[in-house]
Protein backbone atom coordinates (compact mmCIF):
# COMPACT_ATOMS: atom_id res chain seq x y z
CA UNK A 1 0.00 0.00 0.00
CA UNK A 2 2.83 2.17 0.96
CA UNK A 3 4.38 2.08 -2.00
CA UNK A 4 0.92 2.56 -4.13
CA UNK A 5 0.34 5.65 -1.94
CA UNK A 6 3.81 6.95 -3.53
CA UNK A 7 3.54 6.36 -6.69
CA UNK A 8 -0.07 8.29 -6.52
CA UNK A 9 1.92 11.22 -4.64
CA UNK A 10 4.49 10.91 -7.78
CA UNK A 11 2.22 11.00 -10.22
CA UNK A 12 -0.70 13.77 -9.02
CA UNK A 13 2.69 15.98 -8.59
CA UNK A 14 4.11 15.09 -12.34
CA UNK A 15 0.42 16.11 -12.97
CA UNK A 16 0.15 19.36 -11.31
CA UNK A 17 3.81 20.28 -12.60
CA UNK A 18 2.71 19.71 -16.30
CA UNK A 19 -0.58 21.91 -15.56
CA UNK A 20 1.22 24.54 -14.14
CA UNK A 21 4.01 24.43 -17.31
CA UNK A 22 0.93 24.17 -19.89
CA UNK A 23 -0.81 27.38 -17.72
CA UNK A 24 2.93 29.53 -18.22
CA UNK A 25 2.81 28.71 -21.92
CA UNK A 26 -0.39 29.54 -23.11
CA UNK A 27 0.21 32.69 -20.74
CA UNK A 28 3.54 33.32 -22.35
CA UNK A 29 4.40 36.27 -24.44
CA UNK A 30 7.74 38.14 -24.56
CA UNK A 31 8.81 40.89 -22.69
CA UNK A 32 6.93 44.11 -23.26
CA UNK A 33 10.16 45.69 -21.89
CA UNK A 34 11.71 44.40 -24.84
CA UNK A 35 9.44 44.58 -27.29
CA UNK A 36 6.81 47.17 -26.38
CA UNK A 37 4.27 46.85 -29.67
CA UNK A 38 2.57 43.37 -29.72
CA UNK A 39 -0.18 41.61 -31.70
CA UNK A 40 -1.68 38.75 -32.92
CA UNK A 41 -2.37 37.45 -35.99
CA UNK A 42 -6.01 36.13 -36.78
CA UNK A 43 -7.71 33.64 -39.60
CA UNK A 44 -11.01 31.90 -39.55
CA UNK A 45 -9.70 29.05 -37.62
CA UNK A 46 -9.29 31.34 -34.68
CA UNK A 47 -13.16 31.67 -34.34
CA UNK A 48 -14.49 35.38 -33.19
CA UNK A 49 -12.69 37.94 -31.63
CA UNK A 50 -13.65 40.68 -29.11
CA UNK A 51 -11.62 43.41 -30.59
CA UNK A 52 -12.13 45.91 -27.70
CA UNK A 53 -11.42 43.13 -24.58
CA UNK A 54 -8.57 41.66 -26.75
CA UNK A 55 -7.06 45.52 -26.76
CA UNK A 56 -7.67 45.76 -23.43
CA UNK A 57 -5.48 42.61 -22.63
CA UNK A 58 -2.40 44.10 -24.42
CA UNK A 59 -3.33 43.47 -28.65
CA UNK A 60 -1.61 46.49 -29.82
CA UNK A 61 -2.11 45.71 -33.60
CA UNK A 62 -4.04 42.91 -35.68
CA UNK A 63 -3.51 41.23 -39.03
CA UNK A 64 -5.90 39.25 -40.11
CA UNK A 65 -5.84 36.78 -43.02
CA UNK A 66 -7.36 37.96 -46.56
CA UNK A 67 -6.70 35.22 -48.75
CA UNK A 68 -5.95 31.19 -48.07
CA UNK A 69 -5.16 28.79 -50.51
CA UNK A 70 -3.49 31.53 -52.84
CA UNK A 71 -6.98 32.86 -54.38
CA UNK A 72 -9.88 32.01 -51.55
CA UNK A 73 -11.30 34.85 -49.25
CA UNK A 74 -10.61 33.70 -45.56
CA UNK A 75 -14.07 33.71 -44.20
CA UNK A 76 -13.94 35.62 -41.42
CA UNK A 77 -11.66 38.56 -43.18
CA UNK A 78 -14.53 40.77 -44.04
CA UNK A 79 -16.05 40.79 -40.08
CA UNK A 80 -12.58 40.97 -38.68
CA UNK A 81 -11.55 44.07 -40.73
CA UNK A 82 -14.55 46.07 -40.10
CA UNK A 83 -14.58 45.27 -36.37
CA UNK A 84 -11.03 46.32 -36.00
CA UNK A 85 -11.52 49.13 -37.73
CA UNK A 86 -15.00 50.06 -35.57
CA UNK A 87 -12.72 49.30 -32.53
CA UNK A 88 -9.62 52.14 -33.86
CA UNK A 89 -7.28 49.31 -33.59
CA UNK A 90 -4.16 49.20 -36.36
CA UNK A 91 -4.67 46.40 -38.90
CA UNK A 92 -3.24 44.50 -41.63
CA UNK A 93 -3.89 42.08 -44.33
CA UNK A 94 -2.09 38.42 -44.71
CA UNK A 95 -2.52 36.80 -47.70
CA UNK A 96 -1.74 32.93 -47.73
CA UNK A 97 0.76 32.34 -50.98
CA UNK A 98 -0.25 28.91 -52.57
CA UNK A 99 2.63 26.77 -54.65
CA UNK A 100 -0.59 25.10 -56.14
CA UNK A 101 -1.86 28.16 -57.60
CA UNK A 102 -0.91 30.80 -60.33
CA UNK A 103 0.99 33.83 -58.71
CA UNK A 104 -1.55 36.28 -61.50
CA UNK A 105 -4.46 34.43 -60.01
CA UNK A 106 -3.35 35.02 -57.03
CA UNK A 107 -3.08 38.72 -57.00
CA UNK A 108 -6.16 39.06 -59.01
CA UNK A 109 -7.99 37.43 -55.82
CA UNK A 110 -6.14 40.07 -53.27
CA UNK A 111 -7.12 42.99 -55.61
CA UNK A 112 -9.97 41.66 -55.66
CA UNK A 113 -11.00 41.13 -51.89
CA UNK A 114 -8.42 43.13 -50.34
CA UNK A 115 -9.91 47.27 -50.00
CA UNK A 116 -7.35 49.94 -50.35
CA UNK A 117 -6.72 51.68 -47.05
CA UNK A 118 -4.25 54.41 -46.19
CA UNK A 119 -4.35 53.40 -42.09
CA UNK A 120 -3.69 49.54 -42.95
CA UNK A 121 -0.22 48.32 -41.75
CA UNK A 122 2.06 46.93 -44.85
CA UNK A 123 0.15 43.83 -45.99
CA UNK A 124 2.30 40.57 -45.68
CA UNK A 125 2.65 37.60 -47.71
CA UNK A 126 2.91 33.96 -45.78
CA UNK A 127 5.02 31.67 -46.98
CA UNK A 128 4.71 28.18 -46.37
CA UNK A 129 4.43 24.56 -47.32
CA UNK A 130 1.18 23.30 -47.23
CA UNK A 131 0.66 19.82 -47.06
CA UNK A 132 -2.53 20.30 -48.63
CA UNK A 133 -0.50 21.01 -52.02
CA UNK A 134 1.86 18.47 -53.15
CA UNK A 135 3.22 21.16 -56.01
CA UNK A 136 7.41 22.06 -55.01
CA UNK A 137 8.49 24.08 -58.00
CA UNK A 138 12.44 24.74 -58.65
CA UNK A 139 13.53 27.72 -56.94
CA UNK A 140 13.56 30.34 -59.81
CA UNK A 141 10.30 29.56 -60.50
CA UNK A 142 9.08 30.12 -56.88
CA UNK A 143 11.14 33.08 -56.77
CA UNK A 144 9.83 34.61 -59.76
CA UNK A 145 6.13 33.92 -58.72
CA UNK A 146 6.71 35.36 -55.36
CA UNK A 147 8.04 38.92 -57.58
CA UNK A 148 5.12 38.61 -59.97
CA UNK A 149 2.62 38.45 -57.40
CA UNK A 150 4.46 41.19 -55.47
CA UNK A 151 4.84 43.63 -58.23
CA UNK A 152 0.87 44.07 -58.52
CA UNK A 153 -0.40 43.56 -55.45
CA UNK A 154 2.30 46.26 -54.05
CA UNK A 155 0.49 48.81 -56.89
CA UNK A 156 -2.42 48.04 -54.99
CA UNK A 157 -1.25 48.81 -51.58
CA UNK A 158 1.20 51.39 -52.15
CA UNK A 159 3.48 50.03 -50.02
CA UNK A 160 6.13 47.11 -49.56
CA UNK A 161 4.69 43.72 -48.33
CA UNK A 162 6.56 41.79 -45.36
CA UNK A 163 7.14 38.07 -46.07
CA UNK A 164 6.11 35.91 -43.11
CA UNK A 165 8.41 32.87 -44.44
CA UNK A 166 8.35 30.18 -42.18
CA UNK A 167 10.91 27.93 -41.60
CA UNK A 168 10.67 24.76 -43.49
CA UNK A 169 9.73 27.18 -46.99
CA UNK A 170 12.99 29.16 -46.51
CA UNK A 171 14.96 25.66 -45.75
CA UNK A 172 13.19 24.79 -49.09
CA UNK A 173 13.45 28.23 -51.23
CA UNK A 174 15.86 30.15 -49.59
CA UNK A 175 13.67 33.54 -49.74
CA UNK A 176 14.96 35.60 -47.54
CA UNK A 177 18.50 36.75 -49.14
CA UNK A 178 17.27 36.73 -52.47
CA UNK A 179 13.86 39.13 -52.00
CA UNK A 180 14.73 42.68 -50.08
CA UNK A 181 11.30 43.10 -48.52
CA UNK A 182 11.08 43.18 -44.67
CA UNK A 183 10.65 39.53 -43.00
CA UNK A 184 8.69 37.94 -39.99
CA UNK A 185 10.18 34.98 -39.04
CA UNK A 186 8.19 32.20 -36.69
CA UNK A 187 9.07 30.29 -33.86
CA UNK A 188 7.51 29.39 -30.72
CA UNK A 189 9.29 30.93 -27.48
CA UNK A 190 12.87 31.47 -28.97
CA UNK A 191 14.23 34.16 -31.30
CA UNK A 192 14.53 32.62 -34.80
CA UNK A 193 17.82 32.79 -35.96
CA UNK A 194 16.73 31.11 -39.23
CA UNK A 195 16.37 33.92 -41.90
CA UNK A 196 19.43 35.37 -44.10
CA UNK A 197 18.55 39.07 -42.53
CA UNK A 198 17.17 40.33 -39.64
CA UNK A 199 13.40 40.11 -39.11
CA UNK A 200 11.03 42.98 -38.46
CA UNK A 201 8.24 41.21 -36.52
CA UNK A 202 8.16 37.50 -34.79
CA UNK A 203 5.38 34.84 -34.26
CA UNK A 204 6.39 34.28 -30.65
CA UNK A 205 3.41 32.10 -30.04
CA UNK A 206 0.97 29.87 -31.49
CA UNK A 207 -0.71 28.87 -28.09
CA UNK A 208 -1.32 32.17 -26.45
CA UNK A 209 -4.62 32.31 -24.98
CA UNK A 210 -6.43 35.84 -24.14
CA UNK A 211 -9.53 37.21 -23.13
CA UNK A 212 -11.91 37.46 -25.72
CA UNK A 213 -10.80 34.74 -27.88
CA UNK A 214 -12.09 31.41 -27.03
CA UNK A 215 -9.13 29.45 -29.29
CA UNK A 216 -5.40 29.83 -29.05
CA UNK A 217 -4.02 32.72 -31.31
CA UNK A 218 -0.91 33.61 -32.93
CA UNK A 219 1.04 36.12 -30.60
CA UNK A 220 3.62 38.71 -32.80
CA UNK A 221 6.33 40.99 -31.42
CA UNK A 222 7.67 43.99 -33.56
CA UNK A 223 11.41 44.06 -33.32
CA UNK A 224 12.33 47.60 -31.41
Amino acid sequence: MRVVRAMLVIAAASSLAGAAAWNYAVGWHPSTGEYPIQGIDVSQETGPVDWLTARARGVDFAYVRAIRDGTRRDRRFQSNWAALGEAGMRRGVLHQFSLCRPAESQADAFVTFVPRAIDALPAVLELDLDAGCAARPDRAAVLAAIRSFLAVVEHHTGSPMLLKISEPFEQAYPVSGAIARPLWASQDFFAPLYLARPWRMWQASTIRRIDGVDRPVHWDVVAP
